[in-house]
């Protein structure tokens, strides 16, 4: 009897861990907590992209974003918070077109997501769906799919996301997204390279690969394996700093 009871407990177990497994939610809540946790709530984060600074501080439900870059003579500084768009150039406050908000607060947005992942994950506007398990460059990954509603979910809400996260540690190996552009869809695949941790929070840097033709989302993955993607470019964070 007590060697039956063992072995129900057990197989409980594994079938309770590998249902849990199966639940995007819980997916998420675990690559969230694996790259850094409850330390994104409260801080002050700083990294270079490309030839711009960024800035990204967070109280709770509270947020302030700012890009810094120069063009010739000039510096802009803009900010971006809970309470809208504002731009300063050469510390004097300036006027902006309504559209050109639009755009230099998607720009920002897209930037500090990026660089943040997977902290935003769990925001509000976010819908996740499993789609099963596979193996790439011999490791195990849930694959995830990532949309977003309409409310709160940015002038971008219709861009899909795919991600691949480890099967043992919960960090993020790849990603795959579709957007819209002029002219039709766009795809990218990202592959993760230099992981490191600052202060408690996991950064990652991505090689930038794109198809040659316009395939399903679901199949970049599999282009991937075959080596029939092209490099794109690289994203690169440099000079983080956190507090």
């Amino acid at each position: 009897m007590v060697k039956f009871l063992l072995a129900l407990l057990v197989a409980t177990t594994f079938l309770s861990c590998n249902t849990s497994l199966t639940d995007p939610q819980k997916i998420i809540d675990n690559a969230i907590k694996a790259s850094g946790g409850e330390k994104y709530i409260n801080a002050t984060i700083a990294f270079d992209f490309r030839d711009r600074h960024y800035i990204a501080q967070r109280e709770g439900w509270k947020y302030s974003y700012e890009r810094i870059f120069k063009e010739s003579e000039n510096t802009t500084h803009d900010f971006l918070t809970n309470d809208g768009f504002r731009r300063e150039i050469n510390h004097t406050a300036v006027q902006v077109a309504d559209t050109m908000k639009t755009k230099y607060t998607s720009s920002i947005n897209s930037v500090i997501y990026f660089a943040l992942l997977p902290y935003g994950l769990n925001d509000d506007a976010v819908k996740k769906r499993f789609l099963g398990e596979t193996t790439i460059d011999n490791q195990g990954y849930y694959t995830i799919e990532i949309t977003f509603n309409q409310e709160g979910g940015g002038e971008d809400y219709e861009d899909v996301f795919i991600y691949w996260i480890n099967t043992k540690d919960f960090t993020i190996g790849y990603m795959a997204y579709s957007y819209e552009e002029s002219d039709g869809v766009g795809l990218r695949f990202r592959k993760a390279y230099n992981a490191r941790t600052v202060n408690g929070i996991l950064f990652l840097d991505y090689l930038n690969l794109k198809p040659k033709g316009i395939p399903q989302i679901t199949e970049l993955v599999e282009l991937y394996k075959k080596g029939e993607l092209e490099e794109l470019s690289r994203i690169e964070l440099r000079n983080i700093q956190v507090q």
